[in-house]
């Protein structure tokens, strides 16, 4: 493995590592560190189809209790990274929240040197309790 390809794994790992750490405390600012301003963030699951921009998208973060402070346990886990090119990548992980399991299909680009996310596209699946 060339050791550009080695290092873009290892700063979209980080991204990744931000993005669950943002999404676990709802911390807002780390959120919008890790999405490109321009991000889309949607899903089929709910209908119609559920489409925010970032701006629509952090407000219901920063509303939400975080899993942190219920104590919940952390589920998250980087199932793939592929690297379409030098300045994309898709990754699937997977996070919960509450009672649901979240599938995420992130698109990421690196603009001005540095790695953000684009899309990200959900499944959900409900987990009983």
């Amino acid at each position: 493995m060339s050791g550009g390809v080695s290092a873009a794994f290892q700063h979209i790992s980080a991204v990744l590592v931000d993005y669950f750490d943002a999404l676990y405390f709802c911390d807002v600012e780390k959120l919008q560190r890790v999405f490109h301003p321009k991000a889309i963030y949607a899903t089929a699951d709910e209908s119609p189809l559920l489409h925010r921009t970032m701006q629509e998208y952090v407000p219901v973060v920063a509303a939400r209790q975080s899993p942190a402070s219920r104590g919940e346990p952390r589920r998250d886990h980087i199932d793939a990274i592929d690297l379409a090119g030098e300045n994309t990548a898709v990754a699937r992980v997977r996070c919960s929240i509450g009672t649901r399991d979240f599938v995420d299909i992130l698109t990421l680009v690196r603009t001005e040197g540095g790695w953000r996310i684009i899309a990200k596209i959900f499944q959900i699946i409900e987990r009983e309790t």
